[in-house]
């Protein structure tokens, strides 16, 4: 987020969360590559991802929160996830948003300067603005923080092609082929952030539309 604090010791990316719970099995005693869970978390983002990694936490005895910067009608996550994050206790701190976070002498996460946010106008895209509130400055309390923010394409090995981008500055295709012969694509850098199922969708559409190409 670009903000002070980041470098704490319980500050992780909601992506290495899920992997090391999931994959590693970071959570158990005995562990190689432990994962030091906290007592509060706070996950910041409002996503697909995010729902994931504070319900995991949720499921490992963390008293684990949502906090998101707009309202619960525009989180991105899929309304499923969301209702069944509040069914398992999730807290949803919303309209607030992190400002700095604080830790000790040890570099340990020991809470986060937050503010509360306003919703405004309607954008182009269709989302609504939010702007800070004045004087809403205050601490919350907390050992862990976890970052699902969400990722976006690098694009930068396109910019000496000539492949076609949209104005989002995502690849523009024709089922998955590209403007450039022999070149396919799918997934996030042609539809914005969605799921890994769609990925693997296009993926499989891709190899089909190769074959068919090259028969």
């Amino acid at each position: 987020m670009g903000i002070p604090g980041e470098d704490g010791n319980q500050v992780f990316s909601a992506n290495e969360v899920l992997t090391r719970i999931n994959l590693m099995g970071g959570y158990k005693e005995d562990a190689k590559t432990p994962i030091k869970l906290g007592k509060k978390a706070y996950v910041i983002g409002g996503g697909n991802v995010a729902m994931d990694a504070v319900r995991s936490l949720k499921r490992l005895g963390v008293d684990a929160h949502i906090m998101y910067r707009r309202s619960l009608d525009e989180l991105p996550a899929r309304r499923m996830e969301v209702e069944h994050a509040m069914d398992e206790g999730i807290v949803f701190d919303v309209l607030m948003n992190p400002k700095r976070i604080l830790v000790d002498e040890n570099n340990n996460v020991t809470g986060m300067e937050v503010v509360r946010m306003v919703l405004g106008e309607e954008g182009e895209d269709g989302r609504r603005s939010v702007v800070e509130e004045d004087g809403s400055l205050e601490t919350v309390d907390c050992d862990m923080i976890v970052m699902a923010l969400g990722t976006s394409p690098n694009h930068s090995a396109l910019k000496y092609s000539d492949i076609e981008l949209s104005d989002r500055g995502l690849i523009v295709v024709d089922g998955t082929k590209t403007s450039l012969d022999h070149v396919y694509a799918g997934g996030d850098a042609v539809t914005g952030a969605a799921t890994v199922i769609l990925a693997m969708e296009a993926g499989k559409k891709a190899a089909k539309e190769i074959m068919e190409a090259f028969q």
